[in-house]
C-alpha cells in the first residue's frame, strides 16, 4: 500500500466546512503535541497529548450536547454565508441598486473571508483555553451585526455591519466549535462531524425561505431582525455546552511551516485550492439574479434557488466523505471539482425552470464536496502530523483570500446585469477557475504518488 492509501484510508475523517480531526495515540509521544486537524487554520487542538483513544468519552450526554452547540454555531456561521445570495439579489434590485454587482459582492466575500482568515486569531486563543470567551464574543458580533444590518441605509454601513462585524464574529466562532469535537469523540467522530456539518446547508435552506416569504410583507429591516432573533434564541446552546474537557497545551506550535515552501505537491495543491475557491461561490451569489434576468423563474420563486443549492450541499457533504474512505479523499476532491466545473459550464445553457432547479441541486452537491474534502485530502500531503494544523492554517488563509476576491471579480465581469455577454463572462470565469483547480489538484496527486514511489513506500 502506498503512502497515499495509508493516509487516506487510515486517517480520513468525515470533514465539515473546516478540518477533519486527527487522533493522537500513545505511540506518538515524541511529538505529543501533534495538533488535531480540526484545530484551526493556525494552531493545534489544546491538550492533544491527553486525547488518547481510551480517554475520549466518545459519546454520552456531555459529548452530544457539545455536538449540539457546534451544530448551532455552523448555522450562525457558514449558514449565514450560504444565505447571502438572497441579500445579493435584494441589494442589487432595491437597497443598493445604485452600486455595481462587484461592489455588493464584496459584502458577502468579506463575511466568508473573515470566517476563514480569523483562525489566526481564534487559533492561538483557543490554544490558551479561551473557548467560552471566543464563543461569547463571536455570538455577540454575529447577532449585533445582523441587527445593525437591519438599520443600514447605505453601502458603507452594510459593509461594516454584515461584511465585517458578522464576518469577524463568524471567524471567532467557527474554529473553536469544530476543534472541540476532538475532545469528545473518537470512533464516532465521523458521525459527529457529519451531523455538525449539516447545520450549514440547513440554515442555507431555511433562512432564504424566511427572507423571501417575509421581506415583501414586513420589509427588509424586520426580516433581517427576525433572522437575528432566531440566532439570538439559539445562542444559549453553544454558550452553555461548548466547554473543553482537557487543559490547554503547554507547548505551542509555530504559525508557519517553512519546510512547506519546498514541498512541491503541497504548493501545487494550495494553488489548486485557490483557483477552485475563486469561482466556487459565484453561482451561490448570482444564480437568483440570473434567473430573474432571463425570466426563468418569478421573483418569488427565485429565492428558492439558493435553498436548492444548499439542499444539494447537504448530500454533497456526506456522500463524498463516506466514499473518500474507500476511493481516497484526494481522488474524490478531484472528481467533485471537475464535476462542479462541468456543471458551471452547463449553466450557460440553462434556460428553463426545470434546468435551473436541476443545476442548483447538482451544483450544490458538488460544492459540498469541494468545501468539505480538502481537510481530509491534505492529510496525505503532510509527512509529519505534528505540522498538520499549521499546514492547514497556511492553505486555509489562501482559500480565504480566494473567497474574498472571487465573487467581486465575477461582479466586475458582470458590470451590467442586462448584458448577455457579461453574464457569459461571469459564468465562464466560475467554470474555468474550477477547471484549473481540478487540473492542479490532479497534478498535486500525481506528484504526491510519484514522490511516494520514489520513497519506496509499499
Amino acid at each position: 500500500m502506498v503512502m497515499e492509501d495509508k493516509a487516506e484510508k487510515g486517517d480520513v475523517r468525515s470533514p465539515t466546512d473546516t478540518m477533519g480531526m486527527v487522533n493522537v495515540d500513545a505511540s506518538q509521544t515524541p511529538r505529543d503535541n501533534a495538533p488535531a486537524a480540526g484545530a484551526s487554520p493556525a494552531s493545534p487542538t489544546p491538550g492533544s497529548q491527553a486525547l488518547l483513544p481510551d480517554a475520549v468519552p466518545d459519546g454520552g450526554s456531555a459529548a452530544w450536547l457539545v455536538l449540539l452547540g457546534s451544530f448551532v454555531v455552523m448555522i450562525a456561521t457558514w449558514g449565514l454565508v450560504n444565505t447571502f445570495g438572497v441579500y445579493q439579489t435584494y441589494y442589487e434590485t432595491d437597497l443598493l441598486h445604485d452600486h455595481s454587482s462587484s461592489a455588493i459582492s464584496w459584502i458577502g466575500s468579506l463575511q466568508a473571508a473573515f470566517l476563514m482568515v480569523m483562525g489566526v486569531v481564534s487559533g492561538p486563543l483557543y490554544d490558551r483555553g479561551y473557548v467560552r470567551q471566543l464563543v461569547a464574543a463571536g455570538l455577540f458580533l454575529v447577532v449585533f451585526g445582523m441587527f445593525m444590518t437591519s438599520l443600514c441605509a447605505s453601502y458603507w454601513q452594510v459593509v461594516l455591519a454584515q461584511g465585517i462585524c458578522v464576518g469577524v464574529g463568524c471567524g471567532l466562532l467557527f474554529l473553536p466549535s469544530t476543534a472541540i469535537l476532538s475532545q469528545y469523540f473518537d470512533r464516532h467522530r465521523a458521525v459527529a462531524i457529519g451531523v455538525q456539518s449539516v447545520g450549514s446547508p440547513l440554515a442555507g435552506i431555511v433562512f432564504p425561505i424566511i427572507f423571501s416569504r417575509l421581506q415583501p410583507v414586513v420589509g427588509f429591516a424586520w426580516v433581517t431582525r427576525i433572522i437575528a432573533f432566531i440566532l439570538l434564541g439559539m445562542a444559549p446552546v453553544p454558550l452553555l455546552f461548548l466547554r473543553t474537557r482537557v487543559p490547554p497545551a503547554k507547548k505551542r506550535q509555530a504559525f508557519l511551516d517553512v519546510s512547506a515552501f519546498g514541498d512541491v505537491p503541497y504548493l501545487v495543491w494550495g494553488a489548486a485550492g485557490f483557483f477552485a475557491f475563486l469561482g466556487l461561490y459565484v453561482p451561490f451569489f448570482y444564480v437568483q439574479l440570473n434567473a430573474i434576468r432571463y425570466n426563468i423563474t418569478s421573483a418569488d420563486f427565485s429565492a428558492y434557488l439558493v435553498t436548492l443549492l444548499n439542499a444539494g450541499s447537504v448530500f454533497g457533504r456526506l456522500l463524498p466523505s463516506f466514499l473518500a474512505a474507500r476511493l481516497g479523499a484526494m481522488n474524490m476532491l478531484i472528481a467533485t471539482t471537475f464535476s462542479a466545473s462541468i456543471l458551471a459550464f452547463g449553466w450557460l445553457g440553462v434556460d428553463s425552470l426545470a434546468g435551473v432547479v436541476v443545476f442548483a441541486l447538482l451544483y450544490g452537491f458538488c460544492n459540498g464536496g469541494v468545501t468539505s474534502l480538502p481537510p481530509s485530502a491534505i492529510v496525505t500531503l503532510t509527512p509529519d502530523m505534528g505540522l498538520l494544523g499549521t499546514r492547514m492554517g497556511m492553505v486555509f488563509m489562501v482559500f480565504g483570500f480566494a473567497v474574498l476576491f472571487g465573487t467581486p471579480v465575477a461582479g466586475a465581469i458582470l458590470r451590467d446585469p442586462s448584458d448577455d455577454g457579461a453574464w457569459r463572462g461571469l459564468i465562464a470565469f466560475s467554470a474555468s477557475t474550477l477547471c484549473v483547480g481540478g487540473v492542479l489538484f490532479s497534478l498535486a496527486q500525481f506528484l504526491h504518488l510519484k514522490r511516494a514511489r520514489r520513497a519506496g513506500v509499499s
